[in-house]
């Protein structure tokens, strides 16, 4: 068991988890999408961002990753978080250790700003969020329609970096220092970091 970066590879695996929640109001997506795009979407995001899975015994038992939160260019020091646990994992901690291992290499690719958007209720999700550090901000009031109802969605945000100084273009995922990522990953995992290759 442990954490790793996904592969778009992954794809299958991540969608078989993703379609737990297609016909809920958790994803405001209304139609599964194929593996092709769903591996898209991993190549768009890991050209950038973090994309961590959570492996129990070599089968993927959850995913988050970050993506950017807007795309006008004063925007570019905020990212969004988003992450998934199959049904069979939900409270076991996956959901913590994901956060956990994405906010501090955001800190690395120099991001000051984390959001999460949380449909609610969703008491799992609103409790993960603030044992991160994330404070509730506000609420989009009937921000979507999906499952019959209109729904709400909580913002939830945490700074990761100060913003007191003018901030450095933020640095790809791919382009941080390997052994801190490892050691990351490994400290999060409670591995040891040579098992994170």
């Amino acid at each position: 068991m442990g954490m790793r970066f996904a592969r778009v590879s992954d794809s299958g695996a991540l969608l078989r988890i993703y379609r737990q929640y297609i016909d809920t109001p958790v994803t405001f997506e209304y139609e599964l999408p194929t593996e092709r795009e769903f591996a898209e979407r991993i190549g768009q995001i890991t050209a950038v961002y973090p994309y961590l899975v959570w492996e129990e015994e070599d089968d993927i038992a959850g995913y988050a990753y970050a993506h950017r939160h807007r795309e006008r260019q004063a925007y570019q020091w905020n990212t969004e978080l988003s992450v998934y646990v199959d049904g069979a994992h939900v409270s076991k901690g996956i959901g913590g250790k994901l956060y956990a291992a994405l906010t501090e290499l955001l800190r690395l690719q120099g991001v000051r700003t984390a959001y999460g958007f949380v449909r609610l209720p969703n008491e799992k999700s609103e409790r993960l969020h603030l044992s991160q550090g994330f404070a509730r901000v506000g609420t989009y009031h009937h921000s979507g329609y999906k499952c019959g109802a209109w729904q709400d969605i909580g913002i939830f945000e945490r700074e990761l970096l100060p913003h007191d100084t003018a901030p450095a273009p933020v640095v790809p995922v791919w382009k941080l220092p390997e052994e801190e990522v490892r050691a990351i990953l490994a400290r999060v995992s409670g591995e040891k970091a040579s098992q994170n290759g």
